[in-house]
């Protein structure tokens, strides 16, 4: 996973870990979808996917049934990324 100033998802604002964890379960959607599925404001939710995005935890899209709207992914590498803080914050 690409990082910003060493910083990681671990170390990113709850938004932006709601917003990972919406993407997670849901699976690709747009910032709408994740406005709708989080009840985030949709200022909160561009905010969390730029975060998202400088870290590379997201990849961007265009949503084809929609040109206008982006489709937001979760990076694969960022899956393992966010397993392993999440392993290495039990065991300390």
């Amino acid at each position: 996973m690409a990082e910003s100033d060493g910083e990681t998802l671990a170390d990113l604002p709850p938004s932006a870990k709601l917003v990972y964890k919406v993407l997670e379960y849901n699976g690709p959607l747009t910032q709408k979808g994740i406005v709708e599925e989080s009840m985030l404001s949709a200022r909160t939710v561009r905010y969390a996917l730029e975060r998202l995005e400088e870290v590379g935890a997201v990849d961007e899209d265009v949503y084809f049934a929609d040109a206008r709207q982006n489709l937001y992914e979760i990076v694969d590498d960022a899956e393992e990324q966010a397993a392993e803080s999440t392993e290495s914050a039990v065991s300390d």
